[in-house]
């Protein structure tokens, strides 16, 4: 083994991560009435939170704790089922760690606050480094090359950054400037008017969400913060403005594995981009290759039958084309054409389904038309339905419709209930 070799794998087997899984995702309205936005499916078989927990593993790190707090027993329940093998007599685990008002009455307010309530576990791992990661984004990452920065900078504390346009930060990212050897001099937390990059009038530098600290130098300043009464608890709003004039604080440049290719990564937090990020996974290379075996991406599944396609008239052809197409599925008889159909999927004959999403367990009957699309969990759409082609007719029967003219479904709004057993 070569010395750079071991000396990652040393970095890495001195690191905890702590994925924060604890958000709503309000922007997903109806979507997250009834699980956390890390919850939320994602590419036909996954969650969200299967991606940063796959980097981590993937990256050498299998120490891992699991932050959760708003609505999490559908999130609970997927990481124990797919990710409880592991085995603390071997140095790894992942744990769960929901809000339990460790170090006070309140839950969790702050990112920031979500750590602190957290000390007593994190300094019982004894780790040298601890990273904080986001639980609800899509992206593949080797983190072993952050650390490897940390360490050999020798800073306080990294912040994983990547370039976006002005027009996506504002308001939803933190943004930093830099000097030459990316050191931090500035940092706002979603301002209206970011500033741009030297040079890239267009862009800015966007914060991830993705820290690594000095296991000390983290703790004293959750510490600080703590007795703060003006603080927010927030990494973004309190911690970072807080430390960059005085501490080794760098940004660590997240960058695509392909030559000059952007770095995929992608904030699924609206309805428009959840649907446009399965969108994409449909193209025949897409930016996200969820095909690599070198770097997979681990999850919980069912053992599930194949997918089944059956009939061949002129009109009632199963078939399904440009589309992937999960476990479990029957398309009897119907068309799909560039749709993401999860688990369980079973489409009745003479219906099609265009250009959807359309999560585990759903049932579509006879002659029913959709397209454009997102079908929660559970749905059953009556026979002859039409979803997607009439916006009014959508927002009439009770849909939602988005911006980008995308209608959510979901059993709530077809007089369901939410008494569908696995429905989060």
């Amino acid at each position: 083994m070569s010395k750079s070799v071991r000396y990652i794998s040393n970095l890495t087997r001195d690191t905890y991560a702590l994925i924060l899984a604890g958000g709503r995702g309000s922007r997903l309205h109806e979507l997250t009435d009834w699980r956390a936005k890390p919850a939320v499916y994602f590419g036909g078989k996954f969650r969200i939170i299967d991606f940063p927990l796959s980097n981590c593993v993937n990256s050498g790190i299998r120490r891992i704790g699991v932050v959760t707090q708003y609505k999490s027993h559908s999130l609970i329940r997927h990481v124990s089922r797919g990710w409880g093998h592991f085995k603390k007599e071997l140095g790894e685990s992942i744990e769960i760690l929901p809000a339990s008002q460790q170090t006070s009455g309140n839950w969790y307010e702050g990112t920031a606050d979500a750590v602190f309530q957290n000390i007593d576990i994190i300094r019982h791992e004894i780790p040298k480094y601890v990273m904080i990661l986001s639980g609800d984004h899509i992206y593949r990452m080797d983190y072993a090359g952050l650390l490897a920065s940390h360490a050999e900078l020798g800073a306080d504390m990294t912040v994983c950054c990547l370039e976006v346009s002005l027009e996506e930060a504002a308001g939803a990212f933190g943004v930093m400037e830099v000097d030459e050897q990316n050191r931090i001099i500035g940092f706002e937390e979603k301002p209206k008017h970011p500033k741009s990059i030297p040079g890239k009038p267009d862009k800015c530098l966007a914060s991830m969400g993705n820290y690594v600290f000095n296991t000390k130098f983290l703790f004293d300043q959750l510490r600080k913060d703590s007795v703060n009464e003006k603080s927010e608890r927030d990494f973004g709003k309190d911690i970072i403005p807080n430390i960059i004039k005085d501490h080794n604080v760098y940004a660590f440049p997240f960058v695509s594995s392909i030559e000059n290719e952007p770095a995929y990564w992608r904030d699924v937090g609206t309805l428009d981009s959840f649907f446009q990020a399965n969108m994409e996974l449909l193209s025949p290379t897409p930016a996200l290759n969820l095909y690599d075996a070198k770097w997979p991406i681990w999850t919980y599944q069912q053992q599930l039958p194949p997918a089944k396609f059956v009939f061949d008239d002129e009109d009632r052809r199963g078939m399904a084309i440009d589309s992937i197409v999960s476990g479990g599925c029957i398309i009897s008889g119907a068309k799909v054409k560039r749709s993401v159909l999860f688990d369980e999927v079973h489409i009745c004959s003479y219906s099609t389904v265009k250009d959807s999403v359309v999560l585990p367990d759903v049932v579509v009957l006879k002659n029913c038309k959709i397209k454009n699309a997102i079908i929660d969990r559970g749905c059953i759409i009556p026979e002859g339905m039409v979803i997607g082609y009439n916006h009014d007719h959508d927002r009439a029967k009770g849909f939602r419709v988005t911006e980008k003219g995308i209608t959510l479904v979901t059993r709530e709004m077809l007089g369901l209930g939410v008494g569908f057993e696995e429905g989060i």
